[in-house]
Formats: C-alpha cells, sequence, structure tokens
C-alpha cells in the first residue's frame, strides 16, 4: 500500500483492530498465469506474537493449490469510502477526491487440515453471530449429515501476517474550513457510508462548527 501522506497513517494495532471489526475482505495472490483472488469473511487471532488470518475456500478454488507455506496472500480490507466534489470545500480551487479506510494484510499463507474446519467454522460464526441482536446461531444446531457434508467441501488456510498497512484518508491535510464543510455535506449524505465518514471526521477534531446530530 502507498501510504499518501504520514498523517493518513493507521497504526499497526488499530489497522489489526480494524480488520477485526470488518471481518471480509479480498485476498489477492498470483500463480502463473496472473493474479488470482476471492472475496472471503475471516477470523483474526494472534499467535506466537504474530497476527494470524483465518478463511476458508470451497475445496475446488483455485486459491487453494497456492496456499502452499511459500507463496505470499494480500488480504485486503475496506472500510467507507466517499467522492468528494471540488465545490464542497470552503476554499476554493481543491481537487475532486476520494475519502476512504482500507487496511492491507499479508503473509505467507498455509494450508490447515481436514480436522480444523470444524473449529474454524465455530470461530467465524461465533465472530458473526455476535454482532446480531438475537441468540447466536451455531453449526450445532445443524443437520449432522449436513453440517459434516458441508464441513468437507471447504479447505482451510492460515496467514501467518508479517507486514501490516492501513490507511484512513479523511480530509487530515486540510484546514479546518475546509474539514468542516466537507463533513457537513457528507453527514447530508442518503448513504450510511457516507455519514459514518462525517462522523469519523468530526472525532478527529472536535469542538468545530460542524451540522453533524
Amino acid at each position: 500500500m502507498h501510504i499518501l501522506r504520514p498523517q493518513f497513517r493507521i497504526e499497526e494495532q488499530r489497522a489489526l483492530e480494524f480488520a477485526r471489526r470488518r471481518g471480509f475482505g479480498v485476498i489477492v495472490t498470483a500463480d502463473a498465469t496472473g493474479p488470482r483472488a476471492s472475496h472471503v469473511p475471516f477470523v483474526l487471532s494472534e499467535r506466537d506474537g504474530h497476527a494470524i488470518v483465518q478463511i476458508h475456500f470451497t475445496a475446488r478454488n483455485p486459491l487453494v493449490e497456492l496456499a502452499d507455506g511459500v507463496r505470499r496472500f494480500l488480504l485486503v480490507v475496506a472500510g467507507d469510502d466517499a467522492y468528494i466534489s471540488n465545490d464542497w470545500y470552503a476554499s476554493p480551487d481543491n481537487v475532486s477526491t476520494w475519502l476512504y479506510e482500507a487496511v492491507h494484510l499479508s503473509g505467507v499463507a498455509h494450508l490447515r487440515g481436514h480436522e480444523e474446519n470444524r473449529g474454524h467454522g465455530d470461530a467465524l460464526l461465533a465472530v458473526a453471530e455476535s454482532r446480531l441482536p438475537k441468540e447466536p446461531w451455531t453449526l450445532a444446531q445443524m443437520e449432522a449429515g449436513k453440517r459434516e457434508s458441508m464441513l468437507a467441501a471447504i479447505r482451510v488456510a492460515e496467514i501467518v501476517v508479517d507486514q501490516i498497512e492501513g490507511q484512513a484518508k479523511l480530509n487530515q491535510h486540510k484546514g479546518d474550513a475546509d474539514h468542516v464543510a466537507v463533513a457537513n455535506q457528507l453527514a447530508r449524505s442518503e448513504e450510511t457510508g457516507h455519514r459514518r465518514l462525517a462522523r469519523k471526521m468530526q472525532a478527529l477534531r472536535p469542538g468545530l462548527g460542524y451540522d453533524i446530530s
């Protein structure tokens, strides 16, 4: 990831927490034919001082064979984004741009044994279900034969993360008047993600004249 400005960089522990909260991203690697990618949910944990990303693929996914303990995988975790028009700023002659948050986690990928499929499934569901306002659903509630058939159809892989990069481009390099003007525009958007970005901009510089409730 090319960090555009030092003030946009997300510190590593905050980047890991961002990725953990999102729990969904794009896995990218390459083989002899070119890039390969899959959209995946994941579980982020720590082992022996390393962040570990655990994911799964369908058994026929070409990425399964590429998780060979040598090849590097990249996990791209994106947050909200918003286009910013140049006439949203208080000052003249700004450039239209995008605000966004994103984290890249990369490292060597290792394929795990079939015996770890159930543990991965349980961990993934525990994280995802905890975000919902209801009693968690678990694999134990599935009919046993169907559960085992489903688990047999996946392969689990782990990425031992050795590079953590994060960027939050939230107008940090602009003056207060421009910062407030853009945040106010985003706060009036019908897009939920835009409104979330507005609140994050407000949190960066509290006490200014925002129109954000």
